[in-house]
């Protein structure tokens, strides 16, 4: 089948990527990675995808200090230069220019850890016990200018248990993640043959 080239945009360990990866391997996955960009040097998440024998670099966006466009236009060039149509990011901790958002208009995808609208921005998982809310998770959305306000494509649902902590209720939700991720770029596509998620709390909008 015809894989469509795509690019994963980390900072970190590339939890995400990895799932992504491994779906990518699959013959019948409509996407194949053609690169893996990180704005950190150090982010150990590129030598992940190095062992898996995929193109990983890394732009420092220190060297561009303030210049958060100059930094995506490094970015961009290195994206079209790969023959990249769509872009997932993974981890990704660099707020967005409306020049990368924009250029990448509804080809940008990412993961956000919760149920959005709630809980958009950082510390997700540490609000949603502060409220108390009986259900947490995630959601993957593509990317606007806004942040995490981009039309939602798929979303999965944990439980929130007594006794939970942020890290528990994390290590629960970021397993849906690596569920969710794969299976709403597949719906975004080639969502005819794209398959029914095979549990009742991840449901994909696309």
């Amino acid at each position: 089948m015809k894989k469509t080239p795509i690019a994963i945009l980390i900072s970190g360990r590339g939890s995400n990527m990895r799932a992504l990866i491994d779906s990518c391997a699959r013959p019948d996955y409509p996407a194949r990675i053609a690169l893996v960009l990180s704005n950190n040097p150090d982010a150990p998440g590129l030598e992940v995808a190095r062992a898996a024998g995929l193109e990983a670099h890394a732009i420092d966006h220190r060297p561009y200090r303030r210049d958060r466009e100059a930094h995506e236009r490094a970015l961009d060039a290195a994206l079209r230069a790969a023959g990249v149509e769509y872009v997932c990011l993974a981890g990704y901790m660099r707020l967005l220019t409306p020049f990368l958002t924009t250029a990448w208009a509804g080809r940008m995808l990412n993961i956000h850890p919760s149920l959005l609208p709630a809980f958009a921005g950082l510390h997700t998982h540490e609000r949603a016990l502060e409220s108390r809310v009986r259900i947490h998770g995630c959601t993957v959305h593509l990317v606007t200018e806004g942040m995490d306000e981009g039309p939602i494509l798929g979303q999965a649902a944990v439980p929130v248990l007594a006794g939970d902590t942020p890290d528990t209720l994390a290590a629960r939700v970021l397993r849906q993640e690596h569920r969710l991720y794969p299976a709403a770029l597949h719906h975004v596509l080639a969502p005819r043959t794209a398959p029914e998620p095979h549990e009742t709390d991840c449901l994909l909008s696309v």
